[in-house]
């Protein structure tokens, strides 16, 4: 998992609230067994156009389809994101979309795990705050905002500032790039030690060959 500390980049603002993980990453996409390539049906249903002649092609109007915010690294949302079911998937489809953020008022408990395993910053802000930077990254696409992990602050150059809670186990994995996985590898040398002298102790000794 990549570390992150503090990141500067553009936003996109979605306008609602109550996301949840069906909208997205659609439910067909469950199937399959691969952990890559999610990125590209992020919204599915949302960048596509769904009637009509030009039906699945995608929609210039969407957000994310739109030149101006190509490259955006930070998604704002209104309350409720990633609510739904608990399906990691939405996690995995948001970072490989090139996300490494996401602010909102309030985020469902699951997908705020599923988010953070995934080196994903949520960063809770008031209504207010989000509305502010909403408007912002809608009048200007080039709007540049500022997450600081280290400090638990987002600022851009126009004077906002805010802070954001953020549990310390949950701050410190991102900082570092650690993801369950690598939270088991950082006692690699501990699990070589016991894996061995389980070895020696139940299949090596007289007691293993009787």
């Amino acid at each position: 998992m990549q570390p992150i500390n503090r990141l500067t980049a553009t936003a996109a603002p979605l306008p609602l609230p109550n996301i949840d993980t069906d909208q997205i990453i659609p439910k067909q996409f469950l199937k399959r067994i691969e952990r890559t390539g999610y990125g590209e049906v992020l919204f599915y249903d949302w960048r596509r156009i769904q009637e009509g002649p030009e039906a699945g092609k995608e929609d210039p109007r969407f957000v994310l389809n739109r030149p101006e915010y190509k490259g955006v690294e930070i998604l704002i949302a209104e309350k409720n994101f990633g609510c739904g079911s608990s399906r990691e998937h939405a996690a995995w489809a948001i970072r490989q979309f090139g996300f490494r953020a996401v602010i909102a008022p309030t985020f469902a408990d699951i997908f705020y795990s599923n988010a953070g395993k995934n080196g994903i910053v949520l960063a809770r802000l008031t209504e207010a705050e989000v509305e502010t930077l909403m408007a912002r990254s809608t009048a200007n696409p080039g709007h540049l905002i500022t997450l600081d992990l280290q400090a638990q602050t987002v600022t851009d150059d126009e004077g906002f500032a805010a802070h954001f809670d953020i549990d310390p186990f949950r701050k410190y994995c991102l900082l570092n790039g650690l993801d369950d996985i690598g939270l088991t590898l950082r006692h690699e040398a501990d699990l070589d030690r016991y894996e061995h002298a389980h070895t020696r102790e139940y299949w090596m000794s007289p007691k293993a060959c009787a």
